[in-house]
């Protein structure tokens, strides 16, 4: 792997954002415009991920309050187990407590392992499930990490 950064994402990124999505999520993809909806009211929580300066990877999230919540985290296949994903959610986790952030929750896939392995090594507790959440039927585990008396 070549050198990764992980910055702010723009108005510039959404198209390689977009492809990320779609490669990453197939069916169950964000459209094009709930993307640029997430990057342009929630921007200070959009990070996109750069490795030799093409974006291979993204996560996003929102804060409503002191709640943060964990909308999505991608990283092209074949850029995956390189640290990618850890270093996009340190990063974000990050941006949201320094935004007064005393909680996160997120929903992923009973199916999706690696990330439900990632959430666990970063102090999330599964709190919950939510049946047939995805479109394929499948449920989602909804997690929690608490921010207080962390910085």
């Amino acid at each position: 792997m070549g050198r990764l950064i992980v910055r702010a994402g723009s108005l510039r990124d959404l198209m390689d954002v977009v492809r990320v999505e779609h490669r990453c999520f197939g069916q169950e993809a964000y459209s094009t415009t709930t993307l640029l909806l997430l990057l342009s009211r929630y921007g200070r929580f959009f990070l996109v991920a750069e490795v030799d300066g093409r974006v291979v990877g993204y996560a996003s999230a929102t804060l409503r309050g002191k709640a943060g919540h964990l909308v999505s985290i991608a990283v092209l296949p074949e850029f995956r187990r390189l640290g990618i994903g850890k270093a996009l959610l340190k990063a974000l986790l990050e941006r949201l407590r320094e935004a007064g952030a005393r909680s996160v929750t997120l929903e992923v896939s009973v199916r999706n392992k690696a990330a439900i392995n990632l959430y666990l090594k970063m102090g999330f507790k599964a709190v919950g499930k939510i049946t047939r959440y995805y479109q394929d039927g499948s449920d989602a585990i909804i997690m929690e990490l608490s921010l207080e008396g962390e910085g």
